[in-house]
């Protein structure tokens, strides 16, 4: 009986997970055909199902993997000895990745699907919460060391930075020679004079 090597099973399905979010960035999800999925990633359909039972759930590996490279990502910051510059390096790279424009394109398309697969949607909320849950506890540990207004909800403050990330793909909309490295420096400027510690009025 022939075995499978995980390392390269891996490797290969990343690959043609990373092939297929070219395509349906280009084409949309309803557009694109598994002939075209096959012919990015440079294998046959019966190699393609031997991986994935569909379109579809190509589709949705996508956003499974993003979101589980997000929650390492948060995780690891998390374990940081400064939670505020942490939080700032999220949060930017994060928007930086949205800038790219097959990456917005894509995440329109996500959207779009979502409208009409609540099984979809429903996943797509699920990466949301995990994302806002871990922007809090980064807010929350940045808050505890005082680096930022302790008042400070850490819920609905990572609704409000989520709301930022997510911002970036209008920018980039807008104005397709955008100065990406401007933005992002302004962008942090934003979350800083957010985020920082309000003194006491005097007599307060």
């Amino acid at each position: 009986m022939r075995t499978v090597d995980p390392v390269k099973h891996a490797a290969k399905r990343r690959a043609i997970v990373d092939a297929a979010a070219g395509c349906f960035a280009e084409k949309g999800f309803e557009r694109t055909t598994t002939a075209d999925l096959c012919r990015a990633a440079g294998i046959s359909s019966g190699s393609l199902f031997h991986y994935f039972p569909s379109k579809r759930a190509v589709f949705t590996a996508i956003f499974t993997d993003d979101a589980a490279e997000t929650a390492g990502r948060l995780e690891a910051a998390a374990q940081t000895d400064d939670p505020l510059a942490a939080l700032l390096d999220v949060v930017t790279e994060l928007a930086a990745q949205l800038a790219h424009p097959a990456i917005a394109r894509l995440v329109l398309e996500a959207a779009a699907q979502a409208a009409r697969d609540d099984e979809f949607a429903e996943l797509i909320r699920r990466n949301d919460g995990a994302l806002r849950d871990g922007l809090a506890v980064l807010v929350t540990r940045a808050a505890d060391a005082g680096l930022i207004d302790p008042g400070a909800a850490p819920r609905a403050v990572a609704g409000w930075l989520a709301g930022l990330i997510d911002a970036m793909i209008s920018r980039v909309s807008l104005d397709p020679d955008l100065d990406l490295e401007a933005e992002l420096g302004i962008l942090r400027t934003i979350l800083i004079r957010f985020l920082r510690p309000v003194p006491a009025p005097d007599g307060g």
